[in-house]
């Protein structure tokens, strides 16, 4: 193998790790996020974890976030509660230097 190659590895490797922890970051923070809304929402317990897993999966929809937003979005206009996408897009960012600094504590 030569030293190109090394590289060219070594490269590959960081991309695959940086990938994995993406979206691990990105999972952990639509949990995070489900659990925020499920608390906005009134949902405790058994039913607040079920519904941010609920958050999680609807982020496999389709890239990027707008999936989720739309549906945190419908699930507070179903409550009859005033949050805005702003809103939402805010706790998202706040929440995702959160998952990341969980993400990397393991």
């Amino acid at each position: 193998m030569t030293t190109f190659d090394k590289r060219e590895a070594g490269f590959e490797n960081k991309f695959a790790h940086d990938e994995a922890m993406q979206f691990k970051a990105t999972a952990r923070r639509n949990k995070l996020l489900g659990a925020w809304a499920a608390g906005k929402l009134g949902i405790s317990g058994a039913a607040a974890e079920t519904y941010a897993k609920d958050v999680v999966m609807a982020d496999f929809e389709e890239t990027g976030d707008d999936d989720v937003v739309r549906k945190l979005v419908a699930d507070f206009a179903a409550k009859k509660i005033s949050m805005s996408e702003t809103e939402i897009r805010a706790a998202m960012a706040e929440l995702m230097a959160t998952a990341i600094s969980q993400v990397q504590a393991g």
